[in-house]
């Protein structure tokens, strides 16, 4: 992925309970950490994602992104990604409005608009989730938080990067539009 473009590396860290599939933990994180000259988002879809932030800071990546919905203090938890030297991220799934994450918009360094139901990559893009991205783009920026990135993740590829951008993506997350690819640099490319 690094040498076909990305300018990030975004790891589907999953623990078989928020969502169906089961993943990897800090160790292969670490392996990745370690081969790649970007910096790598473990994108936690996890349960109790405060047993996990001290071994994927460890493990080097640079950003942890937390969902809104698995943390009941969801300041204390950006605060702990903070402490151990890390960017915080929050992703909120679909059906989760822009308000669960409103008073921590001043804290956070990325949030992760998921357009589909995560758990399973490849998923058709859900269309209806887009103004979810202008919300949290104008939130950020009122706050003046021009800093921090809003980021969209599933289902993202070259039919709707541009639409996606033009909501106020700063960043799209495109895991099977690249890696099914038979040329991963035009792909990237495209998205472009």
């Amino acid at each position: 992925m690094e040498a076909a473009g990305a300018d990030m590396i975004h790891l589907d860290v999953m623990d078989g309970v928020f969502v169906p599939e089961l993943t990897f933990g800090p160790a292969a994180a670490a392996s990745i950490c370690r081969a790649v000259g970007v910096p790598v988002d473990a994108h936690l879809m996890v349960m109790h994602p405060d047993t996990l932030i001290d071994g994927f800071a460890g493990a080097g990546c640079r950003y942890v992104t937390v969902h809104a919905e698995t943390c009941p203090h969801l300041d204390r938890t950006l605060a702990r990604i903070r402490e151990m030297g890390c960017l915080c991220g929050v992703a909120l799934n679909p059906a989760t409005p822009p308000e669960a994450v409103r008073w921590v918009l001043p804290v956070v360094d990325l949030v992760l608009v998921m357009t589909v139901n995560p758990g399973y990559g490849g998923q058709s893009h859900i269309d209806h989730v887009r103004p979810k991205i202008a919300v949290l783009r104008r939130g950020l920026d009122e706050l003046g938080r021009d800093d921090a990135l809003v980021s969209v993740d599933g289902g993202v590829d070259s039919t709707n990067a541009a639409l996606l951008r033009n909501c106020g993506a700063d960043m799209l997350v495109a895991g099977s539009f690249i890696a099914r690819s038979s040329d991963r640099a035009a792909a990237m490319e495209a998205l472009r």
